[in-house]
């Protein structure tokens, strides 16, 4: 389980500082801190640092291998957070679909893509003991 003394960090590239600020504050990430080369969020509990760096960014992401996000316990929050990203009008990757149908670790989930084509991923488990 989860240290709560312990906060999770990745940084990613992002094309564009102000944009990148946009979406993720619609995303109800708050921002921490603001440079000339880097903006820094508290994303969910956790710490994603969005470095400038167009050079480095995906024109072809996929979702598998390489994305990041939440699992939810909470139906709930992950519902209201759906809710939120359709609102806000912020970009799918992938809509909202149910993967493992009929197995234990059958899961809702959906992807966001990021101004810096970076994918995030959220979900739920029906069975919260397949979260890990």
């Amino acid at each position: 389980m989860r240290d709560p003394n312990k906060i999770f960090h990745l940084a990613i590239p992002c094309k564009n500082l102000d944009e990148t600020v946009v979406f993720y504050e619609k995303l109800g990430c708050k921002l921490a801190r603001k440079y000339d080369d880097r903006v820094t969020f508290n994303f969910f509990g956790d710490q994603v640092v969005c470095h400038l760096s167009p050079e480095h960014i995906d024109l072809t992401p996929k979702m598998y291998p390489r994305h990041f996000g939440v699992t939810f316990t909470n139906k709930q929050e992950f519902l209201q957070l759906l809710d939120e990203v359709q609102k806000n009008e912020l970009p799918f990757f992938q809509e909202l679909t149910s993967r493992f149908k009929g197995k234990q670790e059958e899961h809702l989930m959906f992807f966001l893509v990021d101004p810096a084509n970076n994918l995030l991923e959220f979900k739920f488990y029906h069975d919260t003991t397949m979260a890990y």
